[in-house]
């Protein structure tokens, strides 16, 4: 290839496009060439936020910021989404973060409780609010100061002065205290010797044996329990599938429709005593019957009444005359 001007110049301007491409790219001017929706959000401040800051969900970048401008008491900041993966929904809030304490603003929009639909071009996000790094900055301050005025108020002087009375009171207190000491130290010799409740509690072996005695009891207890437990899990079982007389019982319709049958019928029976149908009902409810019967209970005992003043004599002739004696 020829080393002429035509060729340095188109080589000139190759790859002054290639960088204007690169350059783009970087800054996010190619964004604006790109397909997408415009959504916006206000705030009450954008923190120091740029036209062409990036446009975050879930920390990957879906777009650019496209304007900034003033709207009554807000900024209103308009967003270009170009990723068509980006679920950006009306119930999304956007709100202005910072990559570190020197980096770059961007917009975060968030998921959302994800029950709204998808964001039309041009609706609106809910914002929240960001703390200026101003004022954060200045609370530190503040924070610092007072900590040293409270690190320059500890001198030498007032610290003795401080001490002072501590010093005094254990100068008083050190019998005491010696004499505690002493009592603790004589305490954990006698514990560690094996006397006094909480020695034997500690080493006694005959302790130890029954408490070991009383675990083994309560496992085996357990184990019972257990075995009963199996007993009565299969004894249900054996009812749920009709084993057994409580099984038949259970489960047996025949039986369960037999039953109400006969609880039918003694219904039914009870029902014609009550209309006083039947020998039982009509001994039951006839009055008739009931008064012939007190009738003859009553000519019984007159005729009883009547034998005991013949006498016995009389009452053998009369039963005599039809044996023709």
């Amino acid at each position: 290839m020829k080393n002429t001007l035509e060729t340095r110049l188109g080589l000139f301007f190759a790859l002054a496009f290639v960088a204007a491409v690169l350059i783009l790219e970087t800054i996010g001017g190619l964004d604006f060439f790109k397909k997408g929706k415009v959504v916006a959000a206000r705030f009450n401040n954008v923190l120091e936020l740029n036209v062409g800051d990036p446009v975050k969900m879930a920390g990957k970048q879906i777009g650019r910021v496209e304007d900034i401008e003033f709207a009554d008491t807000k900024v209103l900041v308009k967003m270009k989404i170009t990723d068509p993966k980006a679920t950006v929904r009306t119930d999304s809030r956007a709100i202005i973060k910072f990559t570190g304490l020197m980096g770059q603003n961007y917009v975060a929009i968030d998921f959302g409780p994800g029950k709204g639909a998808l964001v039309e071009p041009g609706a609106e996000l809910q914002t929240d609010e960001q703390p200026d790094f101003n004022q954060l900055m200045t609370q530190l301050q503040g924070v610092t100061t007072g900590i040293k005025k409270l690190t320059d108020s500890f001198s030498e002087s007032n610290i003795g002065d401080m001490l002072l009375p501590f010093t005094d009171f254990l100068k008083e207190a050190r019998p005491h205290i010696l004499t505690t000491l002493t009592n603790a130290e004589s305490i954990s010799a006698q514990v560690a010797a094996g006397q006094g409740t909480v020695g034997k509690l500690i080493y006694d072996q005959a302790l130890y044996d029954t408490a070991l005695s009383t675990v083994t009891n309560l496992s085996n207890t357990a184990d019972d329990a257990k075995g009963l437990l199996s007993d009565a899990k299969a004894v249900v079982a054996d009812i749920r599938a009709g084993k057994g007389t409580l099984g038949k019982l259970t489960t047996d319709d025949k039986l369960y429709t037999e039953t109400t049958e006969a609880v039918t019928n003694i219904k039914e029976i009870m029902q014609k005593i009550n209309r006083g149908e039947g020998t039982v009902g009509k001994v039951i409810n006839d009055d008739s019957l009931l008064n012939n019967a007190k009738l003859t209970l009553q000519k019984l005992d007159k005729a009883t009444e009547s034998l005991e003043d013949q006498g016995p004599l009389t009452v053998l002739g009369i039963l005599a005359k039809p044996l023709g004696f």
